[in-house]
């Protein structure tokens, strides 16, 4: 297993793992800054725990939003590249705000623009990785571009956590230093990577028409269902950070839960990406789901420390059993010249649910504390394990 795990990597296209290296740049640039929001949120700027929900929630599903358009324009024109490089810019040029920032409007609009961003990049991203790999390593290339991600996720944090106790709890400080490798990440895509030949020779055709939306068929319909159901039960990890200052962590130690939790994903993405090219993908997916479950309970108990670690490990193995599966999901079902339309359709729905995921989390976190919140994501992941099932018996898998 070890030596097909190996011979998989080393068959990933070269452009795949230069896509990652962007993805990874640009997580070390985000995750120093998003790591320490909240507090930055709530500590220097007052804000309140619903307010920190409807801002990460609305942020994070207009980033999902932005997706079915950037998809479909991508689609369309036949090129992905340089709508990808404008996405990494709008992220990059965003940073600086956070660090001048002096009231939760500026914060907010940052945030917002920074999402649009990550929306502009992430499907034209996505359908390059698609487009640059054959079918039979499709898992273990998205799980690559995961691990890579995530290894930024949780580099980023430990930065910040340096840079933290270097410069004396200096939020602003730490905002300034994230923009170096946001702008490098935008040179490496800009100057590291051509566009794939698929784009430029596949016939364009407007998405739109619908004959062509019919082309997406049950099959799809029903992985956008299964995905958007399980975003309910994974609002942001900014609950994770609020969580371990409820737990008394230290604040200047607190995105190190983030960078566990990251640690975890990027160990764990490949692997089950590569497993999933020889198992169900279906499967894995409801693993995932029982690795959450797991993750709400224990972060529910709000125990000791250990326990509290022991959550974050359970929500980093769900990632790693999920992201890039949902993905590679979507890519085996979707036409090959509208991947960038199905990608979009998928995270536009996801996006729906993640802002109302966040703000039912930000809600119940006030109203009745943070047990409340993962206990009530641990059903939402109940429901979408009955839909995996009724999947099974459908033989949709």
């Amino acid at each position: 297993m070890k030596e097909m795990t190996l011979l998989s990597l080393r068959a990933i296209p070269i452009s795949v793992w230069v896509l990652g290296f962007v993805s990874m740049l640009m997580d070390i640039s985000s995750e120093m800054i998003h790591s320490l929001l909240p507090l930055f949120m709530v500590t220097t700027l007052g804000t309140s725990a619903l307010l920190v929900g409807f801002i990460e929630g609305l942020a994070q599903s207009t980033a999902l939003i932005v997706k079915i358009f950037s998809g479909m324009l991508s689609d369309y024109l036949g090129k992905r590249k340089w709508l990808a490089v404008t996405g990494y810019a709008l992220g990059a040029f965003t940073k600086p705000v956070f660090a001048l920032a002096s009231s939760i409007e500026l914060v907010f609009t940052a945030r917002l623009l920074d999402r649009v961003g990550k929306g502009i990049r992430g499907t034209p991203r996505d359908a390059m990785v698609a487009d640059l790999t054959p079918p039979e390593l499709r898992g273990a290339a998205f799980g690559l571009r995961q691990s890579l991600d995530s290894i930024g996720a949780f580099v980023g944090p430990l930065l910040a956590v340096g840079l933290m106790l270097l410069w004396a709890n200096d939020f602003r400080a730490v905002f300034w230093v994230a923009v170096i490798p946001g702008i490098l990440s935008v040179l490496l895509l800009a100057f590291g990577i051509s566009e794939p030949d698929t784009c430029s020779t596949t016939k364009r055709t407007n998405p739109l028409v619908m004959a062509n939306l019919k082309r997406l068929n049950n099959q799809y319909w029903w992985v956008v269902c299964i995905g958007s159901v399980f975003t309910l039960a994974r609002f942001s990890e900014a609950f994770l950070v609020l969580r371990a200052q409820d737990s008394s962590v230290p604040i200047t130690y607190i995105p190190l839960i983030i960078v566990l939790m990251n640690i975890i994903y990027a160990l764990s993405a490949y692997p089950f990406g590569h497993l999933s090219d020889h198992i169900s993908r279906y499967k894995l997916l409801g693993y995932g789901l029982l690795m959450l479950i797991c993750a709400d309970i224990a972060l529910a108990i709000n125990g000791h420390w250990s326990v509290l670690l022991l959550g974050v490990v359970f929500w980093g193995l769900h990632m790693g059993l999920t992201q890039g599966i949902l993905a590679a999901l979507v890519a085996d079902v979707a036409p090959q010249d509208l991947r960038g339309t199905a990608f979009g359709f998928f995270n536009l729905a996801s996006g729906l649910t993640l802002l109302i995921a966040s703000v039912i989390a930000g809600w119940l976190w006030d109203s009745f504390g943070a047990s409340a919140t993962f206990l009530v994501g641990a059903g939402f992941c109940g429901v979408t394990l009955l839909l995996l099932s009724l999947n099974a018996k459908s033989g949709q898998n």
